[in-house]
């Protein structure tokens, strides 16, 4: 199962997970796009699209235009939110910069390491909701290890259907530590697979 759908979003957004302000920026900018009504292929092509401009810093971000980032969610196939999402993203940068100094790690300091109170941090950012603060929480899982083991109720519906622990603490037991989030994110896809 970890082989063959344990790929997290954050990967499939060519972001490499580190517990450093940057790369879960980044992962705060996909959960953003993911939060919207839209596949995930398009998030994730759209996040792909974001980076590739520079923008994966909050700093860069807000350096560039509402137009420049309308345009880069449409080359990434996010037309029919971008302009929406463009000054969401420029909201967030600006949030994440003001209240936490550019630093998620803040954030999840603030929320005392607690994944409820994070994920109320996390949907504070306009546009971020609870589907979208569980994703951000499952993926950065696996870099801050405070969070785990995050289990929500997707991950555990996909645990109930391929016939595992539906707790938290006994499906960490299964695998390593570090491939807990892969974990969570396998199941996320059991859970959505309809066959």
């Amino acid at each position: 199962m970890l082989q063959e759908q344990g790929t997290t979003f954050a990967e499939d957004a060519g972001i490499t997970l580190r517990d450093k302000p940057s790369p879960l920026w980044q992962l705060l900018v996909l959960c953003l796009l993911l939060s919207t009504r839209i596949s995930s292929q398009i998030a994730v092509a759209t996040a792909r699209e974001l980076f590739a401009a520079g923008w994966r810093t909050p700093e860069r971000l807000r350096d560039s235009t509402w137009q420049e980032r309308v345009d880069a969610l449409g080359r990434g196939g996010y037309r029919r939110y971008d302009e929406s999402t463009a000054t969401r993203l420029d909201e967030a940068a600006a949030l994440l910069l003001d209240r936490w100094h550019g630093d998620l790690r803040r954030l999840r300091d603030e929320g005392r390491t607690d994944p409820a109170r994070i994920s109320q941090l996390l949907q504070e950012f306009t546009g971020i909701g609870p589907a979208g603060a569980a994703i951000f929480l499952r993926e950065a899982q696996a870099v801050l290890p405070q969070l785990r083991p995050y289990a929500d109720s997707l991950v555990l519906k996909g645990a109930a259907k391929a016939g595992l622990p539906q707790d938290g603490d006994a499906l960490a037991g299964l695998v390593d530590e570090a491939e807990f989030a892969a974990l969570a994110a396998a199941l996320v896809r059991v859970a959505r697979d309809r066959s």
